[in-house]
């Protein structure tokens, strides 16, 4: 199961950029490119990452989490 990481968009979204965000979150500014360039889920991603950046970007864990079925999946329980 894919999971689609949305920061990026969320940022975007929100006209915050990486610099303004790490003043949010008191995350390093390198974390957050990293994390903001990634286009799948961080596989290390801890809840306290997501809570400051749900907080910092007023948005729900679901706003910058989405599930992509893969076509195998569908196409088996169809």
């Amino acid at each position: 199961m894919p999971i689609k990481w949305r920061l990026a968009a969320v940022m975007a979204d929100r006209e915050v950029d990486y610099k303004e965000l790490a003043q949010k979150t008191g995350m390093h500014p390198v974390t957050l490119s990293k994390l903001k360039n990634s286009r799948i889920m961080p596989p290390r991603l801890d809840r306290t990452t997501l809570e400051k950046l749900c907080n910092a970007l007023n948005c729900q864990p679901g706003e910058l989490l989405r599930h992509i079925p893969e076509e195998d999946q569908i196409s088996k329980n169809s």
